[in-house]
C-alpha cells in the first residue's frame, strides 16, 4: 500500500515557485466558491509520523488560503469536560459550518492506533473501532461533509533523525513540529504503530473517504501534493453543490509531477535464451508439486492476471496453466459484462467463478475492470470506482479468510513494444483476432490508464494480496517472474 511513496517525490525551487503561484490563485477561487455556495463542508485530516511535517502542512495552508473561512481543528489528551462525555463530542462540538474547511490534528483514528500500538486493543477490537469510524465518515459523506485523510509517510529513521534536527535547530522548542506519538510509544510500540497504521488504511480507505498516502521526504513537494489535493477535493465539492458548468476543471493545470510504480521499472530486463526452457520447466514442476501436495487439500489459489493490451498475459496464463493438473483448475476470461451479469452487483460474475478448496482459478482480466476500463472510459461513475476500491478490499480479504491465496499480476510494457506488438499481429493471419480497433483506441488513452493503473496498485496492494508488477518487454523473463513469484507465494502459504 505504500510501495509508491518510497519512489523520488521532489520538486526543486524554481519548480515548486511555478507551482505554487498557480495553486494559490485556483485554491483561492474554489475556496470562495465553497464559501459562497454553503453546500459542504470540507475536513482536512492530516496524519502521519512525528517529524513528518504535519504542523508545516497545516501552516503552509493557512499561508495558501484565506483564514476567515479556515478552522484548526485540534486534540490531544481528552480534558475534564470531554471525559464526561462519549469521545466522539469533541468532533462534533468543532464541526465547522457548510462554506468552511477544517484541518484537522489528531482525528479519531488517532486514539484506536494509539491503543493499538500499546496493546491495549486487541486485532478484534481495533477492526471493531475502524468499522465504527467507517460508519460515521459514511454518514458525515451523507450529510455533505467530505472527509480527506492524509497520511504524510516518510520511514520512522528518517523521522526520528528530521524530529531530532529540529528540536537540535530550535533549542528544544517545537514550534511548528506536531508531537502525536513520540512521547507516548517506545520503539517496540512505534513499530506495531506502523503495522496498525497500514491495516488501517486497508480497511478505512473507502470511496467516500479515502486515504492518501503522500511522500513527505521533500517539503516542497509534500505541500504542494497535499494543496493540490484540497483543490481536486474542493472543485469536487463545488460541482456536486451546483450546476456542473459553474465549476470548470481546475486541477488538470496544476498536476504535479509524479513518480509512477510502473514508469519507475527497469523494461530492459531479459533473460538468457539457452537457460529458459530448464527454469521453466524446474518452476512448473515446483508448482505442480505444491498445488498436489498433501496440504494443498485445505488451501486454494486464486491468480489475477491485468496489464497493458499486449503484454503477454495469455502466454503467461499458458505456462502457468501446463503446471496444473487440468481437473482442478479453471481459467476465466473476463469480458464486458453480460445483459445477466449487470442486473447483479458488478462482483457477482467473479463470486460465482471462485475456486473451492484445493483447486485454482486464473482470471485474465479480473474485477478490477471497475477501476481500469470502467473509470478510463466513463461507463461507471466516480462515485461508483471509488467505492469500488474498499469493496475490492474486502473481496480479497474474505478470499483470503476462506483460505484462498490471491496472486495478483500487472504485465507492464512500454509504448513502443506495443506498438510494435500490434504491428506483428496485424501481419499474422495466426494472430489477427488479437487486434482490434478497441485496442487501437486504447492506446490513445495510455496515460489515463497508467494513472488509473497506479491508483489501483497503490489501493489495493494489500498485505495479504500484494501486487507483483511484472516487466514484460521481454516475455520469458515475464513468465518466469510470474511462475517464480507464484512458487513463492504458495511456498510461505504452506
Amino acid at each position: 500500500m505504500f510501495d509508491s511513496v518510497r519512489l523520488p517525490h521532489r520538486l526543486d525551487k524554481e519548480q515548486f515557485e511555478e507551482i505554487k503561484e498557480r495553486l494559490r490563485e485556483k485554491l483561492l477561487d474554489a475556496q470562495f466558491e465553497l464559501a459562497q455556495r454553503k453546500k459542504k463542508t470540507i475536513l482536512l485530516l492530516i496524519n502521519g509520523s512525528d517529524g513528518a511535517g504535519k504542523g508545516e502542512v497545516l501552516n503552509r495552508l493557512y499561508e495558501w488560503l484565506d483564514d476567515h473561512y479556515l478552522e484548526t481543528l485540534s486534540y490531544g489528551a481528552q480534558t475534564d469536560e470531554e471525559r464526561e462525555r462519549p469521545l466522539e463530542w469533541r468532533y462534533w462540538r468543532d464541526m465547522p459550518l457548510y462554506g468552511r474547511i477544517g484541518l484537522m490534528l489528531g482525528s479519531w483514528h488517532h486514539r484506536p492506533l494509539l491503543e493499538r500500538a500499546k496493546g491495549i486493543a486487541g486485532r478484534d477490537a481495533f477492526h471493531a473501532a475502524l468499522d465504527e469510524i467507517n460508519r460515521a465518515e459514511e454518514m458525515l459523506f451523507q450529510e455533505g461533509v467530505i472527509v480527506i485523510k492524509v497520511w504524510l509517510f516518510m520511514p520512522e529513521e528518517k523521522a526520528s533523525r528530521r524530529l531530532a534536527k529540529i528540536r537540535e535547530a530550535d533549542g528544544g522548542l517545537r514550534r511548528a513540529t506536531v508531537i502525536e506519538w513520540e512521547d507516548a510509544l517506545n520503539g517496540k510500540e512505534r513499530e506495531r504503530l506502523a503495522q496498525a497504521a497500514l491495516d488501517m488504511v486497508e480497511k478505512t480507505s473507502t470511496g467516500y473517504a479515502p486515504w492518501v498516502v503522500i511522500a513527505a521526504e521533500d517539503a516542497r513537494y509534500r505541500d504542494a501534493a497535499v494543496a493540490e489535493l484540497l483543490l481536486k477535493t474542493l472543485d469536487g465539492a463545488n460541482a456536486e453543490s451546483g450546476p456542473a458548468a459553474a465549476a470548470p476543471s481546475r486541477v488538470s493545470a496544476i498536476a504535479l509531477p509524479r513518480s509512477s510504480l510502473i514508469s519507475a521499472l527497469d523494461m530492459t530486463q531479459s533473460v538468457d535464451p539457452e537457460s529458459y526452457s530448464e527454469e521453466l520447466a524446474r518452476l512448473q514442476q515446483r508448482i505442480s508439486e505444491l498445488t498436489t501436495g498433501k496440504k494443498f487439500e485445505k488451501r486454494g489459489l486464486v491468480v489475477v492476471f491485468e496489464g497493458n493490451d499486449a503484454a503477454g498475459k495469455g502466454g503467461a496464463i499458458r505456462r502457468v496453466r501446463a503446471a496444473l493438473d487440468p481437473r482442478r483448475f479453471r481459467v476465466h476470461g473476463v469480458a464486458a459484462p453480460t445483459d445477466e451479469e449487470r442486473a447483479r452487483p458488478y462482483l457477482w460474475r467473479f463470486w460465482r467463478n471462485i475456486p473451492r478448496i484445493g483447486n485454482v482459478a486464473i482470471f485474465d482480466r479480473s474485477w478490477y475492470g471497475r477501476v481500469l476500463v470502467e473509470r478510463v472510459e466513463g461507463l461507471c461513475s466516480q462515485q461508483d470506482w471509488m467505492r469500488a476500491y474498499q469493496e475490492i478490499n474486502d473481496f480479497e480479504h474474505q478470499l483470503e479468510r476462506a483460505r484462498l491465496s490471491v496472486v495478483k499480476f500487472w504485465l507492464a510494457i512500454t509504448q513502443e513494444e506495443q506498438l510494435k506488438r500490434f504491428n506483428d499481429r496485424e501481419a499474422q493471419p495466426t494472430k489477427r483476432y488479437k487486434i482490434t480497433p478497441e485496442d487501437w483506441r486504447n492506446r490513445e488513452k495510455w496515460a489515463l490508464y497508467e494513472e488509473a493503473a497506479n491508483e489501483m496498485i497503490d489501493r489495493t496492494s494489500a498485505r495479504r494480496a500484494p501486487w507483483t508488477i511484472i516487466e514484460a518487454n521481454d516475455k520469458k523473463f515475464a513468465r518466469l517472474k510470474v511462475l517464480r513469484t507464484i512458487v513463492e507465494r504458495l511456498e510461505a502459504d504452506l
